[in-house]
């Protein structure tokens, strides 16, 4: 058990060294800057040093793409310490997953209830306390974690499951383009229960399709993949910093916004901003990491 508490805690450690300081960068952006904003008003600081920013968030507000983080950062802090106790108790291992995803399910069936509108659900009511929220987000990270769990210590169900592959895209699929074609029509009762788990599950089964021998994807390297997927998490932060700024460049030079020039100009921006803040930032702290690994297992 202290193994498993050791290893928890340096996962935990070596994700705050990975996440944290290209965070606190452009965190650091956001307050002091106040001018680059993307909108004028942003929640309190505090908020974001302790990862609450998502309970009582409204659009609108700068930096508020920051609320998915919200949602992981306590997630993956209590999970080794679940994992713990579920791998003390065999049978825990497939209660605790089904209650976690049946409580889901009913909590956002109970809220979207709680919050009802002319047309179905609040939106607001919608965005308040079943988007936002972490304790409406749980029961979808369930299935990458289940995932993990059977490719760890269930090798003939991995087996299994991956030589599925040439099927299960299908249905994959289908679920997230389902998923996905919920949101577009008036939020119901349906929407706010179903979405979330049916584009979590759907993107499981394509994950097992992309890693599956089965498939071509794992044996063709697609080029300046890797880099991209590295610099994904630099972009995700600074992305809506970008945005506005090359809005602003836009209507000074009185280029379209709707133009295949704003278009091509904001995507290039995005995407060597975010290189540049991997580079001088995250790639760092990476390095960093590797020793502090080498370390631990000294």
């Amino acid at each position: 058990m202290r193994g498993e508490e050791k290893s928890g805690s340096r996962d935990f450690i070596h994700g705050a060294l990975r996440i944290l300081p290209a965070y606190f960068v452009v965190l650091a952006i956001y307050f002091l800057l106040p001018s680059w904003r993307e909108f004028s008003e942003i929640s309190p600081l505090w908020k974001f040093f302790i990862s609450v920013q998502n309970i009582n968030l409204r659009g609108g507000t700068a930096f508020s793409h920051a609320w998915s983080l919200a949602v992981e950062d306590p997630f993956y802090l209590l999970l080794p310490l679940l994992l713990v106790f579920v791998r003390r108790r065999p049978l825990a291992g497939f209660i605790v997953p089904v209650a976690v995803v049946l409580a889901g399910l009913a909590l956002r069936a109970f809220l979207a209830w709680q919050h009802p509108s002319d047309s179905g659900v609040s939106f607001r009511g919608f965005q308040l306390w079943i988007y936002y929220p972490t304790w409406t987000r749980l029961d979808p990270l369930v299935f990458g974690v289940a995932l993990a769990a059977i490719e760890q210590h269930r090798p003939h169900w991995w087996a299994r499951l991956s030589g599925s592959a040439r099927w299960l895209w299908l249905p994959g699929f289908a679920a997230v383009v389902y998923g996905l074609s919920l949101g577009e029509n008036n939020l119901t009762i349906t929407t706010c229960v179903w979405q979330f788990p049916l584009i979590a599950l759907g993107m499981a089964a394509l994950l097992v399709c992309v890693v599956s021998p089965e498939l071509p994807f794992q044996h063709r390297a697609i080029p300046g993949a890797a880099f991209l997927a590295s610099i994904a998490y630099s972009v995700y932060l600074s992305h809506k910093l970008v945005i506005h700024f090359v809005l602003r460049v836009c209507t000074s030079y009185q280029i379209p916004l709707t133009s295949i020039w704003a278009l091509l100009l904001v995507e290039v921006c995005i995407y060597v901003a975010g290189a540049a803040l991997f580079l001088a930032v995250e790639r760092p702290f990476l390095l960093l990491r590797r020793r502090v690994a080498s370390w631990a297992r000294a």
